[in-house]
């Protein structure tokens, strides 16, 4: 009497793929040294971020019951020292972590996913609409993103979603044209042809075919947008363009300049958030690089 071994279905295929597909990934992401300091770096500045309400509270940018005096210079009670209100600014740092890490995220995936359907679709239709998509795409990326940001920002109401919307909706082009390519590459292989033999319609074709083709692609964008998208926060909220209620690295460089930190001489009021914004960056830059170069080997990157 034989026995018939159960065979797994399309779903635990799927996810047996995905499982070896991610191994294989955090495997050859670990040859890279620098990736894994980056990671490393993320992980303790998402910590701390996340434990910021457990270890210096929202009271820390109370400026009505500030614990010290203004501008006091680094001590044992404070060891980053104190802002012209008298609060710590170690607790001001930290805190701050949660708002420009929210923001470069939130940022960053408004720009990818933007840039991601005009790429997509610009590849896809390759007739008047790819044209004038890929016009705009021009335009937008010739004109200075910066002065783009400020002009929104400015017109807009003062929040985080302004500065969201505003950097979300101006760094898009160069995904754009990097997707575009991917698209065109993805397109000209045999597996299209017969996909839209078969029936596949537009949908079909640019969601099952090309966009899993291009989404390592978007994946090592997004990670390299994070750093553009946390500096040009610290950008606007240093010349006044943000939310005003509350604190980011951005804002606290700002307030320093307010102060007259730089012809005063206080200098740990400058530098410990722009040390943070820096790491940030070239934590979220190593960590792109990486994986760019993992999921796109014939780029060359070193390790």
């Amino acid at each position: 009497m034989s026995t018939e071994t159960a065979q797994p279905g399309p779903r635990a295929l799927a996810r047996q793929r995905r499982r070896r597909s991610a191994a294989r990934f955090w495997q050859q992401y670990r040859t890279h040294r620098a990736g894994l300091l980056g990671l490393a770096a993320l992980v303790l500045f998402a910590l701390v971020a996340l434990t910021a309400p457990l270890t210096v509270g929202s009271g820390v940018s109370d400026v009505t019951d500030a614990p010290g005096r203004p501008l006091e210079a680094p001590s044992g009670r404070f060891p980053l020292g104190t802002d012209r209100f008298g609060r710590d600014l170690l607790g001001l740092v930290v805190w701050g972590s949660r708002v420009s890490l929210l923001v470069g995220l939130l940022a960053a995936v408004l720009s990818v996913a933007i840039g991601a359907v005009v790429g997509i679709s610009a590849g896809h239709f390759r007739g008047a609409y790819g044209t004038v998509l890929m016009r705009i795409t021009d335009w937008f990326l010739v004109m200075p993103t910066l002065v783009l940001a400020i002009a929104l920002a400015t017109v807009m109401s003062r929040s985080l979603g302004t500065v969201v919307l505003a950097i979300g909706v101006t760094s898009w082009p160069t995904t754009a044209r990097l997707v575009r390519a991917q698209t065109l590459a993805v397109e000209s292989r045999p597996y299209i042809e017969r996909a839209r033999a078969l029936g596949g319609g537009h949908w079909h074709v640019m969601t099952r075919h090309v966009l899993p083709n291009v989404m390592p692609l978007v994946l090592a964008q997004t990670t390299l947008m994070v750093s553009s998208s946390i500096l040009a926060e610290a950008t606007l909220a240093f010349l006044g363009l943000g939310d005003p209620t509350v604190v980011s690295w951005g804002g606290l460089l700002q307030d320093a300049r307010e102060a007259g930190a730089v012809s005063a001489g206080d200098w740990w009021y400058l530098v410990p958030p722009g040390i943070a914004i820096a790491l940030v960056a070239l934590a979220f830059t190593l960590c792109g690089r990486a994986v760019e170069s993992v999921l796109n080997p014939r780029l060359g990157v070193t390790r």
